[in-house]
């Protein structure tokens, strides 16, 4: 090819015959414009049907093109040919350099002969610059060669193991690329013929692939290659350049190679351009300028010709920014700052399809987002790769060392995981060489070395590897968090691979007897290597021996080597911490001293580095042989110098996550340094630590006060629950690493389960996760793996965990052979009692695997394999194993691919395991096997069998034993299916009911289902609800309630649809086939029907009809015809309804019968009048007058006592006449909400809401009202009353005979209609109270005395009085007939006004002493105001010193003084100490600051008696000066107080022997301070009210008990607080001894005390001597139904009990009933907190509350109540007339449940909060309900 060519007709044409294959492919990447030029060189002929059809000459047809060019200039004359490849040559890039020339000499240049019809396709200028550009690229590749081989031959000088490209593996990830982003891949042609690796995401990070095949595919992309510091980034990306070099490798030769390394960018700060970068920064050419232009214009033209290789973005100190939203070009020659030159080629602004390759770290990969094609993470190396790197360190000569040190080194979990990176596996084998060498030389008693110079000089050229790999110092914490040593290994990719299982009590290979020990933690580890390194140190006499060899074996220890280069150490330690404080990897010369870069450079610690300054001089840098020793040497400084001082410590002391985010700051750093912290923390490091520490004149006392530091920041991690999983995995080992099991204890004492989520967890993670586990004290631990990759191994370091309760794995990575491995450690966990594998990959293998291990772990409670993929094999396998555990619960084994025979499967399996106590089966979504002592329930729900198979189905029901529910719901059978199962209902042994829902949805269906009434005798009830939803269930004999009366009764409960009325003869019918089925029975039946005819047609005839048929049904309960267009005929009808049947009893109707239609029944036969019935009619803006008339006609008939509702109805001047004038004939009307009151006459209630009953109205109205009977409430809300009506109605108050209370709230009152209403306290002598206020929600009731009590209240809120208003409202107070008594007895007035505070609070005192000097108490509580003062929180400050000092002094017989929240400060302390000494009569001071000052006071002579010191700090000196004072005192409130003296204070509370009151909630007491208090309480036998809650956070047994025995001279304690002491069962036996003695016990609060069922049981017992006690808090404690048992036997003794806190216990359904029936008998009541007490089923407690006259707050959050519950709320709330709170929040009320309580409101004026927040109720609801009633509240606060 490279002779000279003729240019001859044959000879050109066979030069493009013979290389037109070669063409194509080079044609085929030009851009189409190239290719029309070319074109055009041929006849219009001969290309006409591409010209013609333009699709043609798109993508898909652009070969033929090119081809049929080719085709033509084959065989064209030689002119023609010559001239086309000459156009060729210049037109197209990416030529071949030889093929160019060969085409050239074959073409020539003269361009003479040239067809004139043509035009030259390429000008001559073009022609001419073109040839040298390529010349200038093609010499810049090649000098780019030789520059990239020297530097690898210079990296790899004394490698131990060589590289290469197709013996490291990469996992591919999945990147993030943006939406945005054009493709642009280059052609086949511009990858070198190689074909593409296809993008996507490779799944997870087990999958994997060598680099080299990652690399295919690369062209014109960005890749990113991530891997920890130190896994051979950098050698690798110079590898990659070797090979390009040497025209090997996924690169093409053709492309120019550009490497720079980001730590050489972080020294370019001005702003450069990218021709300046590269020649000035990478290589400059050596053609001079021409060169430079050449080469730039050829990459600008030909951009993807480029790869450029960024190495090490983790190092960069910038922070590249993405160009989202405009991506513009950027000119190669406009100067940019570098962070932007980057991001701009990174982004396609600067060379557009280029090649790009960045090294990182995994976390660093955030900021790549969007941008990178590409992304692939190196794998660290397995056993496989680390056995042979430790066999080329040692070498072939000394066999027995090398194979010593793989073992040790496979022993460690430490060393292995740091081996898994390269770099560190070189600094682990220097390490185990040291150790080994070590323990040869004292087993040859310090003989040479045999092989000490080869030694040697293995070891010099080891240290060339160090060095390299310390190039690597960047990555994400290698020491710990790398790949795995393990995973599996995939066929054919790698020769001589295996798993490696490891045996031994650790999942480690058994080491032979040795007296070398490997270090027990990383730091340990750390410890050793600087040992290591330091031992080759040489002597000052320069021998170069190491000089640790002048000692004897018995002091060459870690220890002796580091006191020996103390100073050495010093300095590298504070260079590497100054490195960590600067963020600063990278030292220059003139940085760090030269006598410590000698011996470091020597020793090997640090390594050298060639990079260029800003000017362009090569200068030499030093880092660290790797990242994690840099960060060690700084810990050391941490630990040993007062350079670092504490709050340093704390900055850089934190737990980092696994998970990056972008706003994460970014450092170089592998965040190991706590690590290494909390390691040297340890006792062992102490000796260390303290040799060190001489250097910088520290004592040992100052190393431990550090290390104590360490561990008191540990320990408040350890008591955190706000980590997540990520921060706790490194907690524990950060735990670990200290070694202390006290801490590790601490762990899991505030977190009993542990849940880990999306984490790769290597061996070592385990290990230290079974540090802290093996250190709890309990064995009820969770573990809970949710999406973890995991290797096989962490599996077998998993067992070592003791005390696992609960274990959990949760991912589709868990499959077949991770199960069996799981099931071969399975029965080593003993305590292990709950096991999920759920939403994973296991199959009828993986299940027979665990099965297998499940059958040896006989404790085992609960199984889940929910969500697999087990199919009926697996579920079989399953159930073989159910006989063999006889402990089991519960199993799932829902959502597995299983048919129906699984099911069968699982009734068959219960002929023979007994215990299974419910099988459940939803169609493919459930299936749970439940086990108990005997057989109980099934639930096959959604199974569509067949005839056949319902037959199959019932054979095997049949032989199970006794059930007690079947469940065949969902099924959607016919009548044959049906007919079939109830032929075999009979030999069922079924107990309860049977449910059918969604199974039988016809008449038919039901029909044969009512066949069983007369048929089976122990059927009982049938439920039917043939409305969507359908609802079917038969109820039988022993599973219904015992009957009240003897004979049996039958419910029937349907619901139907009716469209038309002809449907109501299709009811008919159904009724008359039930009732013959009934006669068929030996006794009469009671049948109930429950009928919903709602959303039908039925109008007035259809309604007609039904209430015709009424007579014909023996019971009915109730009848639902709402949405039926009935109209007001129709209401009509149903009022004479009510009046003609007996049974019905009530009706409610809504929006004229257009909406709601409701009756109701009463099943009682007997004719009695007292019965009471009610017509609801409501929400109707259009009711006529005539229309009154005609219902109130009809009512007037009734000879019941029935009452009237009318709310809600815009009644007319006319139809309110009409009203009032059927009134007097309504003698039967009353209206009644007390239906469990005997006397109905005496209690009646009238409600008129929502009328407009003015003037004349209303004065009929008042008439009526006096003739009537006694009213119990009266309520005339709403009606638009305002002040002259409101006025009339007061005046005529005297006269009505109200027993309760009125309500008058929404009726526009000013302040007139206020001072109207306040005067009842003066003209109405039971009027009791008056309560208004003016505000939004406007309030005004007036209510009556209840008992004997004189004492009347007026509270008035947000009432904008005025000053005439406060006279007006004096001369009420005044003329109060027993204003006298009232001022004896607490008169109390109350007015809340918010702008009340500083100066406004004094004036006020100030003239209300004017008015009155016998004032004892001053108190502004807040916002509440009352002629009972002090200042609280007013905001007083030094300012109204001066006027508060004239009222103080003003008051001489205050008795009282309260300052809290108020900034009194030191001028405040000095204004007490004058004023205190001229108060004669003051008994009681609270809240005061500054107390050193304050109590030179108490040494004065004083009548405080009283004293509240409350959430202060107490110093020394005060302290001292209240010790005297103490004795005299009999209150003392130090709760919340910080004690620094404390323990002065505590000793003079022995000596305060008529102390009644002593509280210290909150106080810290260590143990000296709480045997001192014990000691104290023995001689304070006055006390009667102790408060000592949570005085410890921690507290022993003993002290416990001896606190208690303290109290046993307490015969007159009426208070005791003990919260939080958590005293458990020996506790509470020895205070059931002591409370027999405490006959006036009032009050006792023992929450947090973790007394349990039994324990509860016996405390009540000891209660039932407290006959005075009324208030018992037993929150947060493990009750139960023992507890809330024995409360329904002992609260009807204890009969002042008025306040029951059991919150936060568990006392289940069963206790529920207990407790309500405690309740019943507490008519004293008037608190009770029962929220999260472990179950939903309240309503019977809710109902006894009706029972409790004095109830007030009632505290039901948390418990997952359903709407069942509000319902009882709502029905027994108007008899709760004292309720003010009721807490609902967190339940699972709906919407319907909120508006049953919203209803009832209306009954209950005195009801103030309901809180709802955290239900069902969808935000637009809430958001209604609350503008309906604002007491409805539904936030969180």
């Amino acid at each position: 090819m490279d002779e000279e060519v003729n240019p001859d007709h044959e000879n050109v044409n066979s030069v493009l015959a013979q290389d037109s294959i070669e063409l194509f492919h080079i044609l085929s990447s030009q851009s189409h414009s190239v290719i029309m030029e070319l074109c055009q060189m041929m006849p219009s002929e001969a290309w006409r049907q591409y010209q013609l059809d333009p699709s043609s000459s798109s993508a898909a047809g652009r070969p033929e093109l090119i081809k049929t060019m080719l085709d033509y200039f084959r065989s064209a004359s030689a002119r023609k040919c010559r001239n086309f490849l000459q156009s060729v040559c210049f037109s197209c890039e990416n030529i071949p350099m030889l093929l160019e020339s060969r085409l050239m000499s074959v073409a020539g240049y003269d361009n003479n002969g040239c067809e004139s019809s043509r035009p030259a396709v390429t000008s001559l200028e073009q022609r001419l610059i073109k040839r040298p550009r390529i010349d200038h690229w093609e010499q810049y590749i090649s000098e780019v060669k030789k520059f990239l081989l020297k530097r690898w031959e210079r990296l790899t000088a004394g490698l131990v193991r060589e590289v290469q490209l197709e013996n490291v593996w990469v996992s591919p990830r999945a990147a993030n690329r943006s939406r945005d982003r054009p493709d642009q891949t280059p052609g086949s042609a511009d990858r070198g013929g190689r074909t593409p690796e296809p993008d996507g995401d490779y799944g997870y990070l087990e999958s994997r692939v060598t680099l080299e095949t990652f690399l295919q595919g690369c062209m014109g992309k960005v890749t990113v290659l991530v891997g920890q510091t130190g896994s051979g980034k950098t050698l690798l990306t110079s590898c990659l350049g070797q090979q390009w070099a040497s025209g090997l490798g996924p690169i093409p030769s053709s492309f120019v190679f550009v490497l720079l390394e980001f730590r050489q960018l972080n020294l370019l700060s001005h702003p450069l351009s990218l021709s300046e970068l590269l020649f000035q920064y990478y290589l400059p050419p050596t053609g001079g300028e021409d060169a430079k232009r050449a080469i730039i214009d050829y990459l600008l033209t030909n951009p993807e010709q480029s790869c450029w290789v960024l190495d090490g973005y983790d190092e960069f100190h910038g922070k590249l920014s993405r160009q989202e939203v405009q991506r513009k070009p950027l000119h190669l020659e406009d100067p940019l700052p570098v962070a932007d030159l980057i991001s701009g080629l990174l982004n396609r602004q600067i060379l557009p399809g280029s090649t790009v390759l960045v090294t990182c770290r995994v976390r660093d990969l955030i900021d790549l987002d969007g941008i990178s094609d590409k992304v692939g993470q190196l794998l660290g190396w397995d056993q496989d790769e680390i056995k042979e790197y430790v066999d080329n360190f040692f070498g072939a000569k000394d066999v027995a060392l090398r194979e010593q040190a793989a073992q040790l080194l496979l022993s460690s979990r430490h060393l292995l995981a740091m081996s898994s990176i390269p770099a560190l596996c070189n600094i682990c084998c220097i390490c185990l060489e040291h150790l080994l060498l070590q323990c040869r030389d004292k087993d040859t008693g310090g003989a040479p070395m045999p092989d000490e110079k080869g030694s040697k000089a293995r070891t010099d050229a080891q240290e060339a590897e160090g060095a390299q790999m310390s190039r690597e110092a960047r990555g994400e914490e290698g020491n710990r968090r790398g790949n795995p040593a393990q995973r599996k290994q995939e066929d054919g990719k790698r020769k001589g691979s295996k798993d490696v299982i490891m045996d031994g009590t650790n999942g480690r290979p058994q080491l032979t007897p040795t007296s070398l020990q490997v270090p027990a933690t990383l730091t340990q580890v750390y410890l050793t290597v600087l040992a290591s390194f330091l031992s080759r140190a040489p002597n000052h006499g320069g021998d170069g021996k190491p000089k640790t060899k002048r000692f004897p074996h018995s002091a060459v220890t870690t220890l002796t080597i580091l006191s020996q280069y103390q100073s050495e150490l010093c300095e590298l330690s504070q260079l590497a911490w100054r490195g960590l404080e600067e963020s600063k990897i990278l030292f220059l010369k003139e940085e760090i001293p030269q006598e410590v870069l000698k011996f470091s450079l020597k020793i090997g610690l640090l390594s050298q580095v060639e990079l260029r300054r800003q000017d362009g001089i090569l200068a030499n840098a030093y880092c660290f042989i790797h990242l994690t020793v840099q960060e060690f040497l700084a810990a050391l400084r941490i630990m040993t110098s007062n350079d670092v001082n504490d709050a340093q410590l704390k900055k850089r002391f934190s737990l980092k996550t696994r998970w990056t985010t972008k706003s994460d700051q970014k450092t170089v750093f592998t965040d190991s340094l706590y690590l290494y912290v909390c390691g040297l923390a340890s006792s062992e490091c102490t000796p260390a630590l303290v040799e060190l520490a001489k250097v910088s004149g520290r004592a040992q006392s100052w190393v431990q006060k550090r290390q104590d530091l360490v561990l008191t920041l540990l320990k408040t991690m350890c008591n955190s629950n706000t980590l997540t999983g990520p921060k706790i995995l490194q907690l524990c080992h950060s735990v670990q690493e200290s070694q202390n099991h006290q801490l590790a204890k601490q762990v899991f004492g505030v977190r009993p389960k542990l849940e880990l989520r999306n984490i790769w967890l290597l061996p070592n993670d385990i290990e230290a996760l079974a540090f802290v586990v093996n250190s709890a004290d309990h064995n009820d631990i969770g573990l809970d793996f949710g999406a973890c990759s995991m290797e096989l191994e962490c599996l077998i370091v998993l067992a070592r965990c003791q005390g696992i309760h609960n274990l959990s794995f949760h991912s589709r990575k868990y499959g077949d052979r991770f199960a069996e491995k799981l099931s071969s450690v399975l029965p080593k966990f003993t305590s292990l009692r709950k096991l999920e594998f759920s939403g994973a990959s296991l199959t009828a293998t993986g299940a027979a695997s665990l099965a297998s291990g499940l059958q040896e772990c006989p404790h085992i409670t609960d199984i889940n394999v929910s969500d697999n993929n087990l199919r009926d094999e697996g579920i079989s396998r399953i159930a073989e194993i159910f006989t063999k555990l006889q402990n089991l619960s519960n199993v799932a084994l829902g959502r597995n691919s299983t048919t129906l025979n699984a099911v069968d499967c699982l009734i068959k399996t219960m002929s023979s395991c007994l215990n299974i106590q419910h099988v459940h089966a939803e169609g493919i979504k459930d299936l749970t096997v439940t086990f108990f002592q005997k057989s109980d329930m099934n639930s096959l729900l959604n199974q569509n069998w067949n005839k056949s198979e319902m037959q199959k189905l019932a054979e095997s029901l049949a032989q199970c034993p006794a059930l007690s529910v079947l469940d065949l719901s969902g099924g959607q059978w016919d009548e044959d299916i049906l007919r079939t199962l109830t032929e075999f209902l009979p030999k069922f042994s079924i107990t309860d009911k049977l449910i059918i829902n969604d199974s039988c949805s016809s008449v038919e269906g039901l029909v044969v289902l009512t066949a069983l009434l007369s048929d089976y005798p122990p059927v009982m009830e049938l439920h039917v609800r043939l409305q969507v939803p359908v609802k079917v269930s038969i109820v039988f004999a022993r599973g219904r309630e015992k009957p009240r009366k003897k004979r049996p009764l039958f419910t029937l409960i349907t619901h139907f649809r009716c469209v038309c009325t002809t449907d109501i003869d299709i009811l008919t019918h159904f009724c008359h086939v039930l009732l013959i089925n009934v006669q068929t029975l030996s006794c009469k039946a009671f049948l109930t029907f429950l009928f919903s005819l709602s959303s039908n047609c039925l109008g007035n005839k259809g309604l007609k009809k039904l209430l015709d048929f009424l007579p014909r049904l023996s019971k009915i309960q109730e009848i639902n015809a709402s949405k039926n267009d009935i109209n007001m005929e129709g209401v009509v009808m149903l009022a004479a309804a009510l009046c003609s049947y007996n049974t019905l009893t009530e009706i409610h109707i809504s929006g004229g019968g257009k909406e709601e239609v409701n009756l109701k029944f009463c099943p009682d036969e007997s004719d009695d009048k007292q019965q009471l019935k009610m017509f609801r009619y409501i929400k109707d803006s259009s009711i006529l007058p005539s229309d009154i008339t005609k219902v109130c006609r009809k009512l007037v008939q009734s000879r019941f006592h029935w009452e009237l509702e009318l709310s809600q109805c815009s009644l007319t001047d006319k139809a309110i006449k009409n009203l009032l004038k059927v009134l007097p004939e309504m003698t039967s009307l009353i209206n009644n909400n007390t239906g469990l009151q005997p006397a109905i006459d005496s209690q009646i209630m009238r409600m008129l809401t929502h009328f407009c009953l003015k003037g004349d109205h209303l004065k009929k109205l008042l008439e009526i009202l006096q003739q009537g009977p006694q009213l119990s409430d009266l309520d005339l809300s709403s009606n638009q009353l305002e002040d002259e009506d409101v006025g009339s109605f007061v005046h005529s108050l005297p006269r009505l005979k109200i027993s309760t209370y009125v309500n008058l709230s929404n009726n526009r009152l000013t302040q007139q209609g206020l001072l109207a209403v306040a005067s009842t306290l003066c003209t109405c002598a039971n009027v009791s109270g008056v309560e208004v206020s003016l505000g939004e929600e406007e309030r005004c009731l007036i209510w009556f005395r209840q008992n004997e009590t004189r004492e009347k209240t007026l509270r008035i809120r947000e009432g904008s009085l005025k000053h005439e208003h406060l006279i007006r409202l004096a001369e009420i107070v005044s003329s109060c007939p027993h204003l006298a008594k009232c001022i004896t007895r607490a008169f109390l007035l109350s007015i809340e006004e918010r702008w009340i505070s500083a100066e406004k609070a004094v004036g006020l005192m100030l003239h209300c002493l004017q008015l009155n000097s016998n004032i004892q108490t001053v108190r502004k509580n807040e916002f509440l105001l009352s002629l009972c003062f002090s200042l609280v929180d007013c905001a007083v400050n030094v300012y109204q010193l001066a006027a508060i000092e004239s009222v103080i002094l003003s008051c001489p017989f205050l008795t009282e003084l309260e300052f809290s929240h108020n900034s009194l400060g030191v001028e405040g302390a000095e204004f007490l100490c004058s004023v205190l000494p001229r108060l004669p009569n003051l008994t009681s001071l609270s809240d005061v600051t500054v107390l050193e000052t304050l109590s030179q006071v108490f040494l004065q002579p004083n009548t405080i008696q009283h004293l509240n010191l409350s959430g202060h700090q107490i110093s020394e000196t005060a302290a001292q000066n209240m010790t005297r004072f103490l004795p005299c005192l009999r209150s003392l409130n130090l709760s919340h107080c910080v004690l620094p003296g404390g323990l002065q204070l505590i000793e003079a509370l022995g000596q305060c022997v008529i102390l009644e009151d002593l509280c210290l909630d909150s106080v810290a007491l260590n143990e000296e301070s709480r045997m001192c208090l014990a000691r104290a309480l023995k001689h304070i036998n006055s006390i009667r009210r102790l408060r000592l809650n949570e005085i410890v956070t921690a507290m022993d047994n003993l002290s416990v008990l001896d606190l208690l025995a303290a109290t046993k001279g307490h015969a007159h304690l009426e208070q005791i607080e003990l919260g939080g002491w958590r005293m458990a069962c020996r506790g509470i036996e020895e205070l059931n001894r002591l409370i027999p003695n405490w006959k006036e016990l009032r009050k006792i609060k023992l929450s947090k005390n973790l007394i349990s069922d039994q324990s509860g049981e016996k405390l009540l017992e000891a209660l039932k001597a407290c006959s005075h006690l009324e208030e018992l808090c037993l929150s947060d404690n493990k009750l139960g139904i023992l507890t809330a048992a024995r409360m329904a036997l002992i609260f009807p003794s204890l009969t002042h009990l008025s306040v029951l806190d059991i919150s936060l216990n568990h006392i289940d359904h069963e206790g529920s009933n207990s407790l309500s029936k405690a309740i019943m008998c507490m008519k004293n009541l008037k608190k009770i907190n029962l929220t999260s007490v472990g179950t939903s089923e309240l309503r019977p407690v809710v109902a006894s509350l009706a029972h409790c006259p004095l109830i007030q707050e009632v505290g039901l959050g948390w418990n997952n109540c359903r709407d069942e519950v509000a319902l009882e709320v709502a029905r027994v709330l108007p008899f709760c007339h004292t309720l003010t709170q009721i807490d609902l929040e967190c339940n699972s009320l709906s919407v319907s449940g909120a508006e049953a309580l919203l209803k009832a409101l209306r009954f209950c004026p005195a009801l103030q909060l309901i809180r709802l927040w955290k239900n069902k109720i969808s935000d637009g609801d809430v958001h209604r309900l609350g503008l309906r009633d604002r007491r409805m509240n539904f936030s969180s606060t």
